[in-house]
């Protein structure tokens, strides 16, 4: 199935979100065992995006932002089953075309194995990564 029949939706009605949950919270380093609450204000207090293709949801990305200057993108994924035909590249060139992220002085995320997704939507290694600093919980989710 090409790319171009990737229909999205910031809708949060239209979002399969037990999907999203169980492929985050089981299947990505960085969001495993999450407990479902933690995820459900994620997702209300983000830009989420749909990806579906013949009616049913195959990839998701959220977007934490001011929706004036800053952006951070996450969770983005598209299902195994479904890699490899243009399904990210056309997801992310929506998420970047959103009124609401247009204008943005700077959208920030973190990769481990992602580069080649996100370079062509104009994303570089940070420029000045020594003025960058971060706190990270990586044991939060642990009970």
């Amino acid at each position: 199935m090409p790319a171009s029949e990737l229909t999205i939706s910031t809708d949060p009605g239209a979002l399969d979100l037990e999907m999203v949950y169980t492929f985050l919270s089981q299947e990505t380093a960085w969001a495993k065992a999450m407990p479902r609450e933690t995820f459900e204000r994620a997702v209300a207090g983000s830009l989420c995006f749909g990806g579906f293709a013949d009616g049913e949801q195959i990839a998701f990305a959220r977007v934490i932002t001011d929706r004036a200057t800053f952006a951070y993108l996450c969770d983005v994924f598209v299902l195994p089953a479904q890699r490899g035909r243009g399904h990210a590249s056309a997801l992310l060139g929506q998420v970047f075309a959103h009124p609401a992220l247009r204008g943005l002085r700077r959208i920030v995320l973190v990769t481990t194995d992602a580069h080649h997704v996100y370079a062509p939507h104009g994303f570089t290694s940070l420029a000045n990564p020594e003025r960058y600093m971060e706190l990270h919980r990586p044991d939060v989710y642990r009970p």
